[in-house]
């Protein structure tokens, strides 16, 4: 009788790498392989890894060190690595140099091949290495082990073509390409027949998507379907309770996306809409084709259309040649808007961008103040915001009990703010529920659910 085999998966990065290693997960399990959380004990382990991430290599060279004494201590461990680093020369190079013990590299365009490189492993006898540098299209009908059961990432395009000097995407994922609607519609009443209730919509540049159906489907045959088109077939999918999407660009976000949200009640009060810079000639630097003032005006549309609409975003600390001026420009620009939270960065060269080159890197110690700083500002706006909404009663999509607070359960609102909450009943997670909040802090909220 053959022994079941496990694996173990350990994902960095962003939303898009938790969705590919929820389909490696699910091509794993189609193999007859089981998930185990221990690395140490498992017969093959996989690195999803990021390249976007600060210290992203140290991280990553860092964890497959680790992995190697796991192997020594189980020689037959299978150790493969995969995601957006692979995509990247100097990366294989050195994971040839001195990791030649691995097993199986692959990149982000061929995560399917995952099986057949396993099987390639076994009957060949020899490492897997397969990196390909342009796409051949998407691949549809992978299965996915997804993380929960009532919410999922829908991945609607891959890629990215917009080139920004301080960004490895475009390099690593690819140019654009878009899923025909019929498949996205398709995979989106699976999941809700299986019980998913919210959907968040991935893409580099969601506003990009542009889907067209070659064959009748969900949509005319021929019909091209832009992004806003999509969330509004979408809002017609019965049993789906929310609609959110990661990531927006501001130069290509469209009145009808704006105007999609008022007509939409599934499409969340919330949007993600990365700065990066509150300078101008910073933004032309980092070629993100909008101004200060652009995106402003942008923002004030957007609230005009929702009033009340929760609004997060990316800033990037010391980008080469920034000036205390220009940082003091994304200060104003985070006071002006009062974002309910930020994610904020480092500036890291990253090899093969062009900002790699440039000569005016900013000191290590200047970028780490004013990343302070900034973290300041953010965090008081942040838990001023919230402060506001003590006394609100809001419809949370539970997710079940607290891991970190016991007796507590934990959920979304619409804006996307987290919420540990008392209730005097059991509440499912995927169950929506009112909570009356209760109390605030810099990064979430607390509250008491009306139960009966």
């Amino acid at each position: 009788m053959n022994e079941t085999k496990t694996f173990h998966i350990i994902t960095f990065g962003c939303q898009m790498n938790e969705r590919d290693s929820e389909t490696m997960a699910g091509m794993l399990e189609e193999k007859g392989y089981v998930r185990n959380d221990d690395p140490k004990t498992s017969d093959v382990i996989l690195i999803n890894t990021c390249s976007v991430r600060e210290n992203a290599d140290k991280k990553f060279f860092g964890t497959l060190g680790l992995i190697k004494k796991y192997r020594e201590n189980r020689p037959g461990t299978v150790v493969g690595v995969c995601g957006c680093m692979m995509q990247q020369q100097h990366i294989i190079d050195t994971i040839r140099a001195k990791y030649n013990w691995v097993d199986l590299v692959f990149g982000t365009m061929n995560i399917h091949r995952l099986p057949e490189l396993l099987d390639n492993l076994t009957n060949e006898r020899k490492k897997q290495r397969e990196i390909w540098d342009s796409h051949r299209g998407i691949v549809e009908g992978l299965p996915a082990d997804r993380t929960d059961a009532f919410k999922a990432y829908v991945n609607i395009m891959y890629g990215c073509n917009n080139f920004c000097t301080y960004c490895i995407v475009p390099y690593t994922r690819g140019r654009e390409r878009s899923r025909a609607p019929r498949d996205i519609l398709r995979e989106v009443k699976s999941l809700v027949r299986s019980g998913t209730k919210e959907i968040t919509l991935l893409g580099q540049n969601v506003n990009s998507y542009r889907g067209t159906d070659d064959t009748p489907g969900c949509t005319e045959s021929g019909l091209s379907v832009s992004f806003p088109e999509l969330i509004y077939e979408l809002q017609d999918v019965e049993g789906l309770e929310r609609i959110r999407f990661m990531t927006s660009h501001p130069k290509d976000l469209s009145p009808a996306l704006i105007q999609a949200y008022r007509d939409c009640p599934k499409l969340m009060p919330h949007i993600h809409l990365p700065v990066q810079s509150g300078n101008t000639e910073v933004l032309r630097r980092m070629n993100r084709h909008y101004t200060r003032e652009d995106y402003l005006a942008l923002i004030g549309r957007l609230r005009e259309a929702v009033p009340g609409i929760a609004v997060t975003t990316d800033i990037i600390v010391g980008f080469p040649g920034e000036t205390e001026a220009q940082f003091g420009d994304t200060l104003s620009l985070v006071e002006t808007v009062r974002y309910d939270s930020a994610f904020t960065f480092l500036y890291s060269v990253r090899t093969g961008t062009p900002a790699a080159e440039w000569k005016d890197q900013i000191p290590e110690e200047v970028k780490h103040e004013r990343f302070n700083r900034l973290v300041d500002v953010t965090n008081r706006i942040a838990a001023e915001k919230n402060a506001a909404l003590v006394g609100r009663t809001l419809p949370i999509l539970c997710e079940g009990e607290s891991k970190s607070d016991p007796g507590l359960y934990t959920g979304r609102t619409p804006g996307h703010k987290l919420v540990n909450f008392t209730a005097s009943g059991p509440v499912a997670a995927g169950e929506t529920v009112s909570v009356r909040v209760t109390a605030s802090n810099t990064f979430s909220l607390l509250g008491e659910a009306a139960i009966g």
